[in-house]
């Protein structure tokens, strides 16, 4: 069916700016069918797996009839496993950002009881839970239901399948004989048949069916970071598997401008694509992704529509989709025509149960890898270098250089020395090379910011990034560090920004000023972070030198 956008669901503008935030642009299947029904207080038979974007398609509506006013409970959620109780009150809340003195309490086994006795008497509008634990507080009347307007079952047939029969009759009959019901489920088994038939008045059934995963040709792989890694862990994956043509997806238009901005800094060639952009800026985006004068493209799940693009190597989820259908159009775009490709998911925190779900549903495995290491990062170069020197050798062309080699071959070099010592100045030479586009795309960046009249704080701090000379005092709140390498070792500011941030995990535009002298370079780093730098990078390696770190005097 043909997805609405949230605009058009007649929302209140604190639930539009919450979903904004969150990054949903449109609404999924579920989600357009549910939502105005449910608005309209009818009861609702909902078959659908998780991943289809249910918990907003009952929360919204739910949250849109909250009266914050009355600290009683107006909606109870049922769910079959305290991880699911969590995740759909994490949700709510997100959801409710805007919405103030909207009160939402989980309540589950494993938790001290007493804990959630203490929350649910300040008032609790939405309670989520447990069958099981929701008894508990029904017996001890620390929940009370006589005004409960509208009830959910959130996965019914794992409920049923639990042996929670009984626990959910019980609590339905607890329940105002004037109420909604809206109960959701993967299947139609039927034991839950017979509860519709039970508690339900002439219900309104709708089917949401996940579609099919059908990319045998492509490779999944997961990395399990931290949030502010992300960047940093994309960055090696990019230098390690070196793809020709890469897509990024997002799941917010903030997001994505941001990382196109960081990629730019760190030298990759990289442009960005969503909404907020005009037909005629995204064509011109598209015609260079197409005719290859951009190898990276970031986006929006929206603004992705309509690349048709065969050449596409890698995709690349840096924040893992809303719902399931959208990770199977993502990792879609890359293994076309026959072609093998790879695709790759960045996990934080509590993605993990997504990314599960997304394997439970699409029945494919997705293999955990380790984020690459700067040594995995170089060893890779020098394996690629390597091979391209195979192939010179075998075109046998240089016979005009042979004799200039043999006059440098003494008693105390050899051919082999002569050899290692070339190698390692193509290597450094590439590597340069590569420093010199990061400087080139900082002021590219710089005056990208300026046509587009951004003044924010990002836009001002990028201007006195990575070769700003600046003396004496550190900028407020951050601390100036002395590192013994400078511009006799060939140094370039990208070099000491990856070393902090593969080191401490720091996202690499914490970085501040980075001033370098012959023989030392200063950096700036927030205050915060400063000892973590300078314990993280003493004795490590920046471009094969040894380095000593210490705060400056």
């Amino acid at each position: 069916m043909e997805k609405l956008k949230f605009t058009e669901l007649n929302l209140s503008a604190e639930i539009l700016k919450a979903v904004a935030d969150m990054g949903f642009e449109e609404a999924s299947p579920i989600q357009s069918l549910a939502i105005p029904k449910m608005i309209e207080g009818l009861d609702i038979i909902g078959q659908a797996q998780t991943g289809t974007g249910k918990t907003a398609a009952f929360g919204i509506p739910i949250l849109e009839k909250i009266n914050a006013k009355e600290k009683i409970t107006q909606a109870l959620v049922m769910c079959p496993t305290r991880e699911l109780a969590i995740q759909v009150a994490e949700e709510l809340k997100a959801l409710s950002k805007y919405k103030r003195g909207v009160n939402i309490i989980p309540v589950y086994g494993g938790q001290p009881i007493f804990r959630q006795m203490s929350a649910l008497n300040k008032g609790a509008h939405i309670v989520i839970g447990t069958p099981g634990r929701i008894i508990d507080h029904i017996e001890r009347k620390t929940i009370k239901l006589d005004n409960v307007k509208t009830v959910v079952l959130d996965e019914a047939d794992e409920m049923l399948d639990m042996g929670f029969r009984d626990d959910i009759e019980l609590i339905l009959k607890n329940l105002p004989e004037e109420k909604q019901t809206v109960f959701f489920s993967a299947t139609m088994p039927r034991e839950f048949l017979s509860l519709t038939k039970k508690y339900q008045v002439h219900p309104e059934t709708i089917k949401v069916v996940h579609e099919k995963l059908t990319v045998p040709l492509i490779e999944q792989l997961y990395c399990e970071v931290r949030e502010h890694q992300k960047t940093e862990a994309l960055a090696r994956c990019l230098d390690m598997y070196d793809p020709k043509l890469s897509l990024i997806f997002c799941n917010t238009k903030k997001k994505v401008d941001e990382l196109a901005a960081q990629l730019q800094i760190r030298g990759y060639s990289a442009d960005a694509i969503h909404g907020d952009m005009n037909q005629t800026q995204r064509d011109r985006v598209m015609d260079k992704f197409r005719h290859n004068k951009i190898e990276i493209l970031i986006a929006t799940d929206v603004a992705a529509r309509g690349i048709d693009v065969d050449d596409v190597e890698a995709v690349f989820n840096f924040d893992i989709p809303q719902d399931i259908e959208a990770y199977v159009h993502r990792i879609g775009r890359t293994g076309r025509a026959g072609r093998t490709g790879k695709a790759f998911s960045f996990v934080a925190g509590r993605d993990i149960y997504k990314l599960r779900d997304i394997q439970r549903y699409t029945k494919v495995s997705i293999k955990r890898i380790p984020v690459p290491s700067l040594a995995d990062v170089e060893n890779v170069k020098i394996s690629s270098f390597m091979e391209k020197l195979k192939e010179k050798l075998k075109q046998d062309t240089f016979e005009k250089y042979i004799t200039k080699i043999e006059s440098l071959i003494t008693d105390n070099i050899t051919s082999v020395d002569v050899a290692a010592a070339l190698f390692e100045m193509m290597i450094e030479a590439e590597n340069d090379k590569q420093h010199e586009d990061i400087d080139l795309n900082v002021n590219s960046f710089e005056r990208d910011f300026s046509k587009r009249g951004r003044n924010d704080r990002n836009g001002r701090n990028e201007r006195t990034k990575f070769g700003g000379r600046r003396h004496g005092a550190a900028e407020e709140g951050m601390t100036r560090l002395f590192i013994n390498v400078g511009k006799n070792k060939k140094v370039r500011p990208g070099d000491f920004v990856g070393a902090i941030a593969g080191e401490t995990g720091m996202n690499g535009n914490m970085v501040g000023s980075i001033d370098i002298y012959d023989k030392f370079t200063f950096v700036e780093v927030p205050k915060q972070n400063a000892q973590q730098v300078i314990d993280a990078l003493n004795n490590s390696n920046i471009k094969g030198n040894r380095v000593t770190v210490e705060k400056a005097k």
